[in-house]
Parts: structure tokens; sequence; C-alpha cells
């Protein structure tokens, strides 16, 4: 009866194992698929879907260079894409338009790079149309879910990113952690290589 026992346990961390290295492995293919799309986007001025069956597709690339940090955010935010990538929250702006774009994305997949970021880090955002734009983080927050304090009135130009805290956590909560950053340089256009 012991050894059955220890087999179930080794059996059922063997399968929650292999369902998160699963979620991970999706996410890592995804945005390989998603850079493929992206880039088309760029040289063709359309959106791409980055496979057949998509009911979304990729709108910008997000990237901090000194942290070797970079994802393809997808046009909405619903659970689906949340898989994917991370997702322009309906009715904020694009990059580089006044007002505040805000993008948001798991904090253990295509978020994870959060926690790293320090306030006075440049954010590149560059959008499907091949405008970049640059940004400066200046203000982080923990906020409920309901309260992010982000104001879509605002007359300046600027960046949120959002994911679930703490993030370390093993289940989701009611707080979120928010970065804020204003842009400090307006439409670069990007190389034809697309980096």
């Amino acid at each position: 009866m012991r050894r059955f026992i220890l087999l179930a346990f080794a059996l059922i961390g063997l399968i929650l194992f292999g369902q998160g290295a699963y979620i991970h492995a999706k996410a890592l293919l995804a945005q390989v698929l998603l850079e493929r799309a992206f880039a088309k986007s760029i040289a063709t001025g359309q959106p791409v879907k980055p496979w057949r069956w998509a009911d979304t597709w990729p709108v910008a690339r997000i990237e901090i260079k000194h942290l070797h940090a970079s994802a393809i955010v997808l046009a909405g935010s619903s659970g689906q894409a949340l898989a994917f990538g991370p997702g322009h929250v309906e009715r904020s702006v694009d990059a580089g338009e006044r007002g505040v774009a805000v993008y948001s994305a798991h904090r253990d997949t295509h978020f994870r790079f959060l926690k790293d970021v320090t306030i006075g880090d440049e954010i590149d955002v560059t959008r499907s149309d091949g405008r970049m734009f640059r940004y400066r983080a200046d203000r982080s927050a923990v906020v409920r879910f309901d309260q992010s304090g982000i104001d879509p009135l605002t007359g300046r130009y600027e960046l949120v990113l959002s994911t679930c805290w703490p993030f370390d956590a093993l289940t989701s909560g009611p707080e979120r952690y928010v970065l804020h950053a204003t842009m400090i340089e307006p439409d670069s256009r990007v190389p034809e290589s697309g980096s």
C-alpha cells in the first residue's frame, strides 16, 4: 500500500510538472510564430495572423534591451490572447499616441521580466506599422485589479505594463503590478531587418 501511495504521488507530480512545462513551451513556440507574423506585418503594412485559426494578430513588440527582454503584443487582452503573449488592452491608445497605451500579460511567462525592471529603464515599443517609441519607466505600484489609477484621459504620452501580483504566487489574486512609463523618444523608424 505504501508503495502504491508513493507511486501515485510521483505520478501526480509528473503530471503537474508536465502541465507547467507545456504552458512554458507553448508560450515560447507562440513567440516564435508571433515574431514571424510581426515581421510580415511590418513588411506588408497589413495585420498578419500567426497561425490560420488565430483570432488575434501581433500589434507591437516590447523590448527592454539591457534585460534582453522582448515580447510580441497581441490585439486584445482576452484570456485566449494572453495565453500566447501580452495583450493590448481594449480601448487604450496605441503606443505613441496621446493617452495611455496599456499592455497586460501573465507574470510567469511573457511579463516575467517586469520584476527586474527598475525606475529609469528604457522601454522600446515598436508598432506593426514599423514606428518605434521609447519610454522611460517612472513609477510602479501594486493595486487592486479594479483600482488601477490609470487616467485614460491624460494629455501625456504614457505606457502601462500590467501583470498579476505577487510575481512568485502560485494562484491569481486581486492585486496587479502596474509599471508606468512616459515617452521620451517619439516616432523612430525601425530598420528594414525589424531589429
